[in-house]
């Protein structure tokens, strides 16, 4: 495609004239400029990647991809409606559920949590639980005892073995008036799920703990259904929906983070755009530098022509001058890119170390580790999009060079 005379004349003019071995200065910002917005893409999107991937594999590893309720009302025949769900080819698990918000408190300290019931067999099948155990047995999950999350066990200094009090927002009649229930509980166990929202706001306790606590005696608020494949989710919810459709209704795990998930494929389609402008400007580094280069050598070009060169020669000289600069940048921008999201974690640890600053809190991104997840066909997407735009970028400067006039530039020099 491109003749020895070519690839020469084009490598030579990627040297400075007065310092041979380094790169002109112009065609050295281009380089920095593509590998810096390709590195920073690939960078970006492997961590939001890896963030949106985290979240939905804990969220998903203790809530259900299903639920089945009862609208205005607890679920009384869940028995019954288990014994259906459960056969159905792709069912991985049904879980009976009681959920209810209450007060925890003791010492004087006070916070609110989300109450969960679930029956131990459950709670041990349930296998991010389960490995999630920092302290305690699960042999201890039985009556009044409950399973909490590190972080609220650490704010109210808890260790299993421990009492703590939780009030339900339920009331009682006694001969002095309504008053809110009450129940002391054990610390059987503590866990800690990497995800700071449910270490700090979620409590677990057994199912005839919680229908006993919230009143709910043989009903619980709904059932969560996992599958053996969340591919199959939509067919499935159909299948479900009719199987229960007289007795209860079914929604699935994206119409309760709807919201969330939306605004992380917003948040993602965004920052796709925005960095792809330091591409984009990078580009036109190169279209500036060939311009001065075609400017700059109009003497050597004349001098070609006149000794024979024709003009898809000249143009495919200064399209291989710039379309180099590209594709140096785009393969030191991947592999930095690359290497950069593959240790991000790394990364993040040394510059706190560094700085002293908390680069990564739990608590605004409720994940405890920074997460990076390398897509590779993502990396291939952006890798041909650097190359293209350079490409371009040089196909008008290589179309002046072409359509230089011999005896002007002569005559001008």
């Amino acid at each position: 495609m491109f003749s020895p005379f070519e690839r020469l004349v084009a490598f030579r003019y990627l040297r400075a004239r007065k310092a041979e071995g380094f790169v002109s200065v112009i065609a050295g910002f281009s380089f920095i400029g593509i590998l810096l917005g390709v590195a920073t893409l690939i960078i970006v999107m492997s961590v939001m990647n890896g963030f949106r991937a985290e979240l939905f594999s804990r969220i998903l590893g203790i809530n259900g991809h299903m639920n089945v309720y009862a609208p205005g009302g607890p679920l009384t025949d869940y028995d019954y409606l288990r014994s259906i769900i459960a056969p159905m080819p792709g069912i991985a698990q049904v879980t009976p559920i009681i959920e209810g918000q209450a007060l925890l408190s003791r010492s004087g300290l006070a916070s609110g949590v989300m109450v969960r019931g679930m029956a131990w067999e459950d709670f041990r099948n349930r296998t991010l639980l389960r490995d999630s155990i920092v302290s305690g047995t699960l042999d201890d999950y039985e009556d009044n005892a409950l399973a909490i999350g590190k972080v609220l066990a650490d704010k109210f200094h808890l260790k299993p073995g421990d009492t703590i009090t939780l009030t339900s927002p339920q009331v009682k009649s006694t001969p002095f008036g309504s008053l809110p229930r009450q129940r002391s509980f054990k610390i059987a166990m503590v866990f800690d799920v990497q995800m700071h929202e449910y270490n700090a706001g979620f409590v677990f306790m057994p199912l005839d703990s919680a229908q006993t606590f919230f009143q709910m005696q043989g009903a619980v608020t709904t059932m969560e259904i996992f599958l053996k494949n969340a591919d199959t989710l939509d067919d499935m919810r159909r299948t479900i929906a009719l199987a229960v459709k007289d007795q209860a209704a079914v929604y699935d795990w994206r119409d309760s983070n709807k919201s969330f998930f939306n605004a992380l494929q917003v948040e993602r389609n965004v920052m796709f755009l925005i960095l792809t402008m330091i591409i984009l400007v990078a580009a036109f580094n190169i279209i500036s530098s060939m311009i001065m280069l075609v400017k700059d050598k109009g003497p050597d070009i004349a001098i070609m022509r006149t000794m024979g060169a024709s003009r898809a020669s000249m143009m495919k000289i200064f399209i291989l001058t710039g379309a180099s600069i590209g594709v140096a940048g785009t393969a030191f921008g991947a592999a930095a890119g690359i290497a950069f999201a593959l240790n991000i974690e790394s990364v993040r640890q040394w510059l706190q170390s560094l700085t002293g600053t908390n680069l990564f809190s739990a608590e605004i991104y409720f994940l405890s580790k920074l997460p990076a997840q390398v897509e590779w066909h993502e990396v291939l997407s952006v890798v041909i999009m650097a190359l293209t735009l350079s490409v371009l970028a040089t196909l008008y400067p290589a179309w002046r060079a072409a359509r230089l006039d011999p005896v002007e530039a002569l005559r001008d020099e």
